[in-house]
């Protein structure tokens, strides 16, 4: 039997800032029992259904970091109110873990989440939440190592982690990404690791995988090109330059700019395309995009290069840059100011230092907003051990010796110990005080 829910009518107003000051915008809002309406799809309007536990998700955030075991931990996992984020545990015990998103609502699994569904029909109701066994966790793997890269969990713990198949498909409608094919290399097969060959050989790690794969597509459109193509004269010497290139990012590397430029337009020529039939941009231009639309871009690298820096063949270095000017939390980047060059580039190419530079309208060089913000590498033990990096400096304040001390490390992966002990504190305090002086 049917029966109908209330629609709940709500007037809210927002303040807003003017030319002539402060006013404000009423607003009608509405809202059915499984969340607020948000847009409309084929005349029918679609509401959202979230979690809504702020105080319980505060108590387990807070809670979390008060648990000394695997089993505390659990025990905090169990209140289900973490929905944001992934993570990764270890404690001094040897434990390690995977920890999937922790508020997962059991489904229908016949129906495709990824798109909204009929609420009329009861079938899509939630049914309470997934259990922390019927979720892609990873506990204490055999292969000693578990890791994640934004990606999806069925890597988690390479040839240990948890299956796909055995999960409903609404889990993770995510996919492997580079970062992820990066991590398996670095980490499969491999034991014995120290702090410093950590940070070395694995975070710092200069290979870029999807360029192993688009690099030889593009040498592969360029050899059966016809010689009365125009394109292929004009990208000849580029060519010539990526063909015995590693895949590697390094501050000196010309080919490392000559594959960003080409990477990005080609992502942007075709992912319209890459949209409309349904199969990620990644995939795409692995087995969609045209030798045509590869020289293409590749051609509209070089001239970008050539009309922003002066000539086509310029280190990644001198374009890619860490800046940062003054404490607004936007930045205006400046090309005639100081920077940074930063030798690491985007993760959206496989590299697990990940830094996301672009121009701006008044730029010609590559500024970094996102990705290695706080870098740490942590060692638990007897004692623990750490090194770690901030972007720019720990003090907000332009002039201060920290505004941007950190920066060079930063740049380069030369990573800072972290002092936690007194003892470690006495030859590095520059002042010491009591709260309320």
């Amino acid at each position: 039997m049917s029966r109908e829910k209330p629609l709940v009518a709500k007037k809210i107003v927002v303040p807003y800032k003017s030319a002539s000051g402060m006013t404000q915008r009423e607003f009608i809002t509405y809202r059915t029992h499984r969340g607020p309406v948000v847009r409309s799809v084929d005349g029918k309007w679609v509401s959202i259904r979230l979690m809504e536990e702020p105080m319980k998700a505060l108590v387990q955030s807070y809670s979390r970091t008060k648990a000394h075991s695997l089993d505390e931990y659990k025990k905090v996992m169990d209140i289900h109110t973490n929905s944001s984020n992934n993570t990764l545990y270890a404690n001094t015990g040897g434990d390690i873990a995977y920890f999937h998103s922790n508020f997962i609502p059991k489904r229908d699994d016949t129906f495709d989440w990824t798109k909204p569904v009929d609420g009329a029909n009861p079938k899509t109701e939630w049914n309470g939440v997934l259990s922390f066994d019927e979720s892609p966790n990873v506990v204490n793997p055999k292969n000693g190592w578990v890791y994640n890269s934004n990606n999806y969990p069925f890597s988690a713990a390479g040839a240990n982690s948890p299956k796909q198949k055995d999960f409903p498909k609404y889990v993770d409608a995510g996919s492997e990404n580079p970062r992820g094919v990066h991590a398996i290399r670095v980490l499969d097969g491999k034991k014995g690791f120290t702090l410093e060959t950590l940070i070395t050989n694995v975070a710092f790690d200069s290979y870029m995988p999807e360029f192993d794969i688009q690099i030889p597509l593009l040498l592969k459109a360029h050899a059966s090109t016809p010689a009365s193509n125009p394109l292929k004269a004009k990208t000849t010497e580029a060519i010539a330059a990526l063909k015995d290139w590693d895949y590697r990012w390094s501050a000196s590397s010309v080919p490392t700019s000559l594959a960003m430029f080409y990477g990005e337009d080609l992502w942007v020529r075709v992912q319209g395309d890459a949209r409309k039939a349904g199969v990620s941009v990644y995939e795409y231009m692995k087995s969609k995009a045209t030798p045509q639309q590869r020289l293409e871009s590749l051609a509209a690298a070089v001239d970008k290069l050539a009309a922003d820096f002066g000539k086509w063949q310029t280190p990644w270095g001198e374009i890619n840059r860490f800046q940062r000017n003054d404490a607004a939390i936007v930045q205006k980047f400046d090309d005639s100011k100081p920077s940074t060059p930063v030798m690491f580039a985007s993760a959206r190419w496989g590299s697990l230092a990940s830094f996301g530079a672009r121009q701006y309208p008044e730029t010609k060089k590559w500024y970094g907003t996102s990705g290695n913000s706080f870098v740490a590498a942590i060692e638990f033990g007897d004692r623990i051990r750490a090194k770690a990096v901030t972007a720019g400096g720990l003090n907000s304040v332009p002039g201060s010796k920290h505004f941007n001390d950190q920066a060079e490390r930063y740049a380069t992966g030369n990573l800072r110990d972290v002092y936690f002990y007194r003892e470690d504190l006495k030859s590095h305090t520059e002042r010491e005080y009591h709260p309320g002086q």
